[in-house]
């Protein structure tokens, strides 16, 4: 099942994914399917001209990241794995949607994109243990972990490198059936193929990751979880176009501005 939510410009509405033929429908729900059963009206809308694909969630408290999961990336970055997962957070004022812009700021000369696996939480989770962790994902989308290298070098911490608005692009939908243990992490730029891993590589797996974050704080409904990023890494400036892909859910695609 892909959960979506849309907008034709009157308030957000959440929607089940479905296919026919080279169409694409919305199957419109009657709320939020993190709090009831996904339980759709009869509307269908077709995907297209005037409807607007949003984050398929804000996380109603945090999106918790890890940061050097894959050992590709900590080499290409000169640095040393972690022996445990080093978690920051980004806050939810940071996420945007599918075809929103990443807007540079202008305290920033080096922001880079990074192509993540995302897990979003479905219910109250503490100290679960990693066998227990699947009970608590409602499902996988697309994130773009967008960092201001140049701050996260100078700042010491990573709160304003990779926390300002428009930072965590979420999208296109969520997939509740996904396998996330081995599917294909990649992103491009231009239509340029940047970065092209996978999640059997990540150090830490999506069992171990929830386990592990759930012992250090309650995760709740629509909390989203980044889980790493895979080699290739790199600058994106105005007026690129940013794809980042996961495997089984799809591409999220954001244009990239600078503040004026």
């Amino acid at each position: 099942m892909r959960i979506a939510r849309f907008t034709t410009g009157d308030d957000p509405r959440f929607a089940l994914v479905q296919h026919e033929g080279d169409a694409t429908y919305l199957a419109v729900l009657g709320g939020d399917p993190l709090y009831m059963p996904a339980m759709p009206t009869g509307e269908r809308v077709e995907l297209g001209d005037g409807v607007r694909l949003l984050s398929p969630v804000i996380p109603r408290s945090k999106v918790v990241a890890v940061g050097r999961n894959y050992l590709d990336h900590i080499r290409e970055m000169g640095n040393e794995p972690p022996t445990s997962p080093m978690l920051f957070l980004k806050p939810n004022t940071s996420v945007v949607g599918p075809d929103d812009p990443i807007v540079l700021p202008d305290w920033t000369q080096e922001v880079s994109y990074e192509a993540e696996l995302a897990i979003v939480i479905s219910k109250v989770c503490k100290d679960v243990t990693p066998e227990r962790a699947r009970a608590y994902v409602l499902g996988y989308t697309v994130a773009n972990d967008v960092t201001a290298r140049d701050a996260q070098r100078t700042d010491g911490q990573w709160s304003r490198a990779k926390g300002f608005d428009t930072a965590c692009p979420l999208g296109p939908w969520i997939d509740t059936d996904l396998n996330p243990d081995d599917v294909a992490v990649r992103s491009r730029v231009n239509g340029e193929t940047r970065q092209d891993g996978r999640t059997a590589d990540m150090i830490f797996d999506v069992d171990f990751i929830v386990s592990y974050v759930s012992e250090a704080m309650t995760l709740l409904p629509g909390d989203v979880i980044l889980t790493g990023t895979p080699a290739g890494v790199g600058r994106i400036d105005a007026g690129d176009r940013v794809e980042c892909e996961v495997e089984g859910i799809g591409v999220l695609a954001n244009p990239v501005v600078r503040r004026s």
